[in-house]
């Protein structure tokens, strides 16, 4: 190992200055709290933002990131030395399988950001350097709420957005802390704004008060009506008026959205046909609102996804399209002119979850099956491990292989 020499004729002064500018001081100690199933909530409950990395010791990417993430790591701590304001933390995954299987972990390293304890869904993609994460957590502490000077803002809202508007007497209270707690959670998904005081008064007749905006100019107010400390209550009402109920699969979320780890219903249309979509949307909200949470309502673009389909037997010529990916298997749907027929939709969903579109398409339709309207269930095409027909299998570095050859042929 080479060695610095140091001349003798070098004021010692500066010796730590030459290391720092050559790169070889010696960094101090890194604050990465190792989790197990022990203190693992514990840990992430009290932590108001977490970056936890998942990896394994046999993976060259997992080593190559320690350092990184450890020097990323003091320069946070030095910004926010508040010791539950940030966490740093890792999971050996092969110690701690359980814990990998809880957090869905399928590739190492994985970063996942946490808001106190609460898993969000869009893990930390950025580059594996130091500078890149520190900004990334720095970006985590700008607050998402944007006061409101006057009412007069309210008339300037970029009104294509979600917007969702809290009214309060006073900063320093319990509805507000919960109002600004929801609104972390949920900052990539809506606009959360807050008016405080002698500002709000007009809008405060009956006390604070909570208001849901949705996209579109002509489309009405929604007003909260639970309790505004309730986080659980709050949260909820927030996420249904923040996350739509069908949403649009692209390049950039399509493995954010197999990481939420249930299956997809899927609705192949082309862009040019929003009659198509907005059939899709009324029958998954008439027929399915109770299935939300065990499968994912998304629509896709037909043109770009033109890969997907091919794993149905399917071109853009024959959308709109309707299928089931279940990460192992893809199931079409068997006529989309079918879809407002009464419970037709929620079966085939039904019968996903009942194990028949597997059983059939492994031993064939079941001859005693007399259910009426169910004689065709769906097809069942070639077989694939477990992951999303949207990102078929290929190293964790390169999983988007069919996703980036769509975009280099559009």
């Amino acid at each position: 190992m080479k060695l610095l020499a140091i001349s003798p004729f070098l004021d010692v002064r500066f010796v730590p200055l030459v290391l720092l500018v050559m790169g070889l001081s010696t960094p101090g100690q890194a604050e990465i709290t190792s989790l197990d199933s022990v203190n693992i909530d514990d840990v992430l409950n009290k932590a108001g933002v977490s970056i936890v990395n998942f990896y394994a010791d046999w993976c060259r990417f997992s080593q190559m990131l320690h350092p990184i993430f450890e020097e990323s790591s003091n320069i946070v701590r030095e910004e926010f030395p508040e010791t539950t304001q940030v966490v740093f933390a890792r999971v050996d995954c092969d110690q701690h399988s359980d814990i990998a299987q809880r957090y869905r972990i399928t590739k190492y390293p994985t970063l996942k950001l946490f808001r106190n304890g609460m898993m969000m869904k869009r893990e930390y993609r950025g580059q594996r350097s130091v500078v890149a994460i520190a900004d990334f957590i720095r970006q985590q502490q700008v607050d998402p709420v944007k006061e409101m000077k006057s009412m007069e803002e309210v008339n300037t809202l970029d009104r294509s957005k979600r917007n969702i508007i809290a009214y309060f007497e006073k900063r320093d209270s319990d509805n507000y802390h919960t109002f600004e707690k929801v609104s972390n959670i949920l900052r990539d998904d809506c606009i959360f704004l807050a008016a405080f005081g002698a500002v709000s008064e007009a809008e405060r007749f009956s006390g604070d008060n909570v208001i849901y905006k949705p996209a579109g100019e002509s489309v009405p107010d929604m007003v909260y009506l639970g309790s505004l400390s309730n986080f659980d209550l709050s949260y909820a009402w927030a996420q249904d008026k923040c996350v739509p109920l069908v949403r649009e699969i692209t390049f950039e979320n399509g493995e954010e959205l197999t990481e939420e780890g249930i299956p997809f219903l899927i609705l192949f249309h082309v862009k040019e046909d929003p009659e198509s979509l907005e059939k899709f949307q009324h029958e998954v909200a008439r027929q399915l609102i109770s299935e939300k949470g065990s499968i994912n309502f998304l629509h896709a673009d037909c043109e770009k996804f033109r890969h997907p389909l091919l794993h149905i037997q399917k071109t853009p010529a024959d959308c709109p399209v309707i299928a089931i990916d279940s990460f192992r298997h893809m199931y079409v749907y068997p006529d989309f002119k079918d879809i407002n027929i009464p419970g037709k939709l929620r079966q085939f969903v039904l019968d996903l979850h009942s194990g028949k579109l597997h059983r059939e398409f492994h031993h064939g339709p079941d001859p005693t099956d007399s259910t009426p309207g169910q004689e065709e269930t769906g097809e069942e095409v070639a077989s694939s491990p477990p992951e999303s027909s949207f990102q078929k299998l290929a190293p964790s570095e390169t999983r988007y292989t069919i996703l980036n050859r769509d975009r280099d042929e559009l």
